[in-house]
């Protein structure tokens, strides 16, 4: 269609990607969220845990930043609230507790990835771009359609769900669902469509995460054991995923 003369062509509306922002500390906040609208971002602030879960409810950002150690409800509650009320937002945790125990408990208990303070805002906001393509554009163009079975084990990328049959000769209609999170079945699907090969942790990060390996991160490894509590421990004949130390882990059905 011909535009009128003398009237430019209207650009068309990009809607940003809205992040919230849970931090306490007023200086640290406001400066988050300065760089991140900055970045083009629109960023929203709560300065505890129970105002930040109320905003995640209502508003369903995009993305949540979340401090761990929140006045009342800290960080570790308000992620476990985001998993248990499945309201499917990706969450990056931050934190001056940079324990390995800590990391490895905040991201068993849902979190998308964990972040030590002191950080720098450009590593910030390439962790939530990162994060955004991963559960964005990556997960837009996961293969569908045909599901993926082996022995006792059906993954279905329709639904996004996993059934292990419990018992030697359960009726499939009986096979129980598995409970993987997104990210858990993401990874399923990364090593079942390899079957049989050992893929890396580089490249299961980057398959699965968006981002490449870092010393020493344990994200790989502990989302394999929460897979292998919800498949290999709930069916009595067969395990799935199995370690090759010094490469990485590899996708089968094997029986005990």
């Amino acid at each position: 269609m011909l535009q009128p003369i003398g009237f430019a062509q209207q650009p068309s509306l990009q809607v940003m990607p809205s992040v919230l922002v849970i931090e306490d500390d007023p200086i640290l906040g406001k400066a988050m969220a300065m760089h991140l609208r900055h970045a083009g971002f629109d960023v929203d602030l709560a300065e505890d845990g129970e105002r930040g879960l109320r905003r995640l409810r209502h508003a369903r950002p995009d993305i949540a930043v979340i401090d761990l150690m929140l006045p009342g409800l800290d960080g570790w509650a308000v992620t476990e609230a985001i998993r248990e009320d499945h309201l499917g937002v990706p969450v990056i945790v931050v934190s001056a507790r940079g324990s390995e125990h800590d990391k490895v408990h905040t991201l068993e208990i849902g979190a998308d990835d964990y972040l030590s303070k002191p950080f720098g805002m450009r590593e910030l906001i390439a962790r939530i771009e990162a994060l955004l393509r991963r559960t964005r554009l990556v997960a837009a163009s996961e293969p569908r359609g045909e599901a993926i079975e082996v022995d006792g084990l059906r993954i279905d990328p329709d639904l996004r769900r996993a059934f292990v049959r419990v018992s030697p000769g359960q009726a499939p209609a009986d096979w129980i669902d598995s409970q993987l999170t997104p990210t858990e079945f993401r990874l399923v699907v990364a090593l079942a469509r390899q079957e049989g090969r050992a893929l890396s942790r580089d490249e299961l990060q980057r398959r699965v995460w968006g981002i490449p390996y870092r010393h020493r991160d344990r994200t790989v490894d502990v989302c394999v054991r929460k897979i292998r509590e919800k498949l290999d421990r709930q069916s009595e004949t067969h395990d799935y995923v199995h370690t090759h130390y010094g490469v990485g882990y590899r996708f089968a059905a094997e029986a005990r």
